[in-house]
């Protein structure tokens, strides 16, 4: 378990080694924001208050359960920072895209290959089955802070965005182009679901 949070924050720090990289990535240091810090992160970003959530901080005790050994590549992508995870009717994971295999200088190329000109985007990182459509709505609160349940319409398809305000236009420009690609869905009905992680990264490196 120990090993594993070492693992997070050295990934933490590979976004953070110096104030040129930060400025160049557009990166702002990490702090604990509190309820009215990410709502206001949350307008800036376009982000739609009833959809916004935070991440419980809990998330990566539970990662650091599974075997490193035989997890640890689902593990790593699960910890990083900016995510989007497209869910189809039947609650299976059909598309995933994660920072680390975005690339890009100085802006993360989400869009590579064209990635993000069809709806649901192009496969970008390994499909898992770590943390299920079920374990994703589990570990979601509401800006208060209660276990207040997620109301999930009818919807065919569920995104799930992890973004922060660490991240900077990084975060910024990934919701951007996730919003952009959505209006692509048409006939499709989708539910679009934005997870703020400020707070558990912010936890993990005091």
């Amino acid at each position: 378990m120990k090993k594993f949070f070492i693992l997070i924050i050295i990934s933490c720090l590979f976004y953070s080694c110096s104030p040129l990289f930060n400025g160049i990535y557009g990166l702002k240091k990490q702090k604990t924001l509190s309820q009215n810090q990410i709502q206001h992160t949350a307008r800036k970003y376009s982000i739609p208050v009833e959809s916004s959530f935070v991440l419980d901080t809990t998330f990566f005790t539970y990662l650091g359960q599974f075997d490193s050994l035989i997890y640890q590549n689902s593990r790593n992508n699960h910890a990083q920072p900016l995510q989007v995870l497209y869910f189809d009717s039947l609650n299976q994971l059909v598309s995933y895209q994660v920072n680390c295999y975005a690339g890009g200088f100085p802006n993360l190329k989400w869009n590579r290959n064209n990635a993000f000109e069809n709806f649901p985007p192009s496969q970008q990182a390994p499909i898992d089955s770590l943390i299920s459509f079920e374990k994703q709505l589990y570990f979601i609160k509401s800006l208060n802070g209660t276990n207040e349940k997620l109301i999930l319409n009818d919807s065919s398809l569920t995104v799930f965005v992890y973004w922060n305000r660490f991240m900077g236009r990084q975060s910024k420009r990934l919701i951007k182009l996730v919003q952009k690609n959505a209006a692509l869905a048409k006939d499709n009905n989708l539910q679009v679901i934005y997870i703020n992680n400020d707070n558990i990264y912010s936890n993990k490196l005091k």
